[in-house]
């Protein structure tokens, strides 16, 4: 499989809509097993076409990316149809060209404010980084390296958390559930395809991606999508065990392409006794705390 392309297959609407209404129960919308053979999965064109108040030969067309642009309450009428959470009615809309502004955004910004460096310098108890909206790592405090990994032995160009989850073999391994988190990561990528599709860095990812990791392939043929949300995961550090941290995001207003992330730990936990010990190796890598626990895994996952 090549990389060309593989980001954008110039088709994006149709190919959501397909996969959206593959997933949906025929018989639960009201449609009784009328004995035909279905060739794939969930619903049939004229199906949809039906419950949306749409004409079949519209639906063909837009699947079959004929046409591009189109009204708001037709896709009003197609998201309540495929049933589609706010996630996934926000792509549709970003794809359909509704919204979209008729220039070409301009190029992602990557340098980080100085101000919010001295934020991230300054947060010595919190796990804090800056990530663009494609999840390239900017800008990192001590702690944020000494829970992930330390992003500055790696090259700019592989300082990436979706790059790093999939084909970096340590830090996939820190995650209690990685097809949860990896999932997770195809879904943001694929929301930001759908925001800026003319994006090269996001092409040569996920061409990249597709070529080197199967799983990869797969999920991105699914189509899920993800924005911001509240957020927890559970890390299995090698030096403290399992970290399960509470993950916020926050926008930068200067830098619209830019989010600062944060990690905490819930009050009277046992990961905040174990972030507490991360602290202190972060502070002094060449000094182990004398009681340091034991690395131990706990039931929860993320």
């Amino acid at each position: 499989m090549g990389d060309e392309g593989a980001a954008s297959s110039g088709n994006e609407l149709g190919e959501f809509l397909r996969s959206r209404r593959a997933v949906l129960d025929p018989v639960a919308l009201g449609f009784p097993d009328d004995g035909r053979l279905r060739r794939v999965p969930g619903l049939r064109r004229e199906e949809l076409a039906q419950l949306a108040h749409v004409s079949l030969d519209y639906v063909v067309r837009l699947e079959q990316g004929r046409t591009r642009r189109v009204s708001r309450p037709v896709l009003e009428a197609l998201a309540d149809t495929l049933q589609l959470a706010p996630d996934e009615r926000a792509y549709l809309f970003t794809v359909a060209d509704v919204s979209r502004p008729p220039t070409p955004r301009k190029s992602v910004r990557t340098e980080v404010a100085p101000k919010l460096r001295q934020l991230l310098d300054g947060m010595r108890d919190i796990p804090a980084m800056v990530l663009s909206r494609r999840m390239d790592v900017l800008a990192w405090n001590p702690l944020a390296a000494a829970l992930l990994t330390d992003f500055g032995t790696l090259p700019p160009g592989e300082r990436n958390l979706i790059r790093l989850t999939f084909l970096d073999d340590e830090f996939r391994a820190l995650y209690a559930d990685w097809p949860r988190a990896a999932r997770d990561c195809v879904a943001v990528l694929r929301m930001e395809a759908g925001r800026n599709p003319k994006d090269q860095a996001v092409s040569a990812l996920v061409g990249e991606l597709s070529v080197r990791d199967p799983d990869f392939r797969t999920w991105w043929a699914t189509h899920q999508v993800r924005g911001p949300r509240e957020l927890s995961k559970t890390y299995r550090h090698p030096l403290v065990g399992d970290l399960a941290l509470d993950v916020h995001q926050f926008s930068v207003d200067t830098h619209p392409d830019q989010q600062l992330v944060a990690y905490t730990a819930p009050p009277g936990t046992p990961t905040e006794e174990r972030l507490r010990f991360l602290i202190q190796w972060a502070a002094d890598p060449q000094h182990t705390p004398d009681d340091l626990p034991t690395p131990q895994h706990d039931d929860q996952r993320g």
